[in-house]
């Protein structure tokens, strides 16, 4: 992203009172448990950088998505290491990514899903307060994009309490 140091790393909506968008932002805050709607302009405004790259790429090779693919080789590659997109897409399926497609990379989520915590909001907490490990090293960054050969690595800190199977605030049925 090529934002100044005192920019924001994201952009909010042109208008700002549309009861159907406020109800779809809100249903999707609550759906990944995220702090506030600043955190889905920030993954929304990732997945625009990542459609306007798609979209230069498929400008400056006049529409030919084969030479677009070839340019943007790295960008693919960055965006399959993620998990946003898989092994077979290319480079016109990035234009038809959704938020959630970013949304679904998010630690918080990944802790959620991996079946750690009971609850996205609880994910989010037991990232934030250090309870998490990715890999080796502990994360407390709830945004951080998870990588999915890194996946099978989000675990709970060995010197963290909920590392105990018997801890009430275990996600039920974990081992």
């Amino acid at each position: 992203m090529a934002l100044g140091s005192n920019t924001k790393g994201y952009e909010t909506p042109n208008h700002p009172f549309q009861g159907e968008r406020i109800a779809e932002e809100s249903n999707l805050v609550g759906r990944y448990g995220l702090k506030n709607k600043e955190e889905l302009w920030r993954a929304q405004s990732e997945l625009r950088g990542f459609r306007r790259e798609a979209r230069r790429l498929l400008g400056e090779a006049q529409g030919d998505a084969d030479e677009a693919e070839q340019e943007g080789e790295e960008f693919l590659d960055r965006l399959r290491r993620l998990g946003i997109l898989s092994e077979t897409d290319s480079i016109d399926d990035v234009l038809s990514l959704e938020v959630t497609d970013v949304l679904e990379r998010r630690l918080q989520t990944v802790v959620y899903r991996e079946g750690l915590a009971n609850t996205p909001k609880q994910a989010r907490q037991f990232v934030s307060h250090g309870h998490i490990v990715v890999g080796d090293s502990r994360v407390t960054a709830p945004s951080r994009k998870v990588a999915t050969v890194e996946e099978g690595d989000v675990d709970f800190d060995e010197t963290s309490s909920l590392a105990d199977e018997l801890h009430p605030e275990r996600a039920e049925g974990q081992e």
